[in-house]
């Protein structure tokens, strides 16, 4: 078992920034993928970034590239997300997410990762 927790959402206006950190526990050895996703109502949940801890460059979606990395810690047991030059089209929730027992990233669909965080609000507005 894995669990997951974000933290860091907030409110900020366009242009400005936020850090999101996901805290892993349990078997965090096993844990060799980890993503972020986000949700806006009315839409349907997509990935933003994902990260394979075994190696490998991280991927991003084409709306956050260069805006966003997606990071981790030494050992696996913290991620993050830093986003910049928010917009307010990134306004949604949030989630971090693995696959376990996956060797790599399983891709962007999110029904391919069985363990998620809570979720963190991020509100930009304009």
């Amino acid at each position: 078992q894995v669990h997951l927790v974000e933290s860091g959402g907030g409110s900020v206006q366009a242009g400005g920034s936020l850090k999101l950190s996901c805290s892993v526990s349990g078997y965090t050895s096993s844990t060799n993928c980890m993503a972020w996703f986000r949700q806006a109502p009315g839409k349907e949940r997509e990935g933003v970034a994902r990260i394979s801890t075994r190696g490998g460059s991280p991927v991003y979606a084409d709306s956050v590239k260069g805006r966003f990395t997606i990071s981790q810690d030494n050992t696996k047991n913290t991620f993050y997300l830093q986003m910049n030059s928010l917009k307010p089209e990134d306004t949604a929730m949030y989630y971090c997410a693995t696959a376990l027992p996956a060797r790599w990233c399983p891709g962007p669909l999110p029904e391919r990762y069985n363990y998620w965080g809570q979720g963190t609000q991020v509100t930009v507005s304009s």
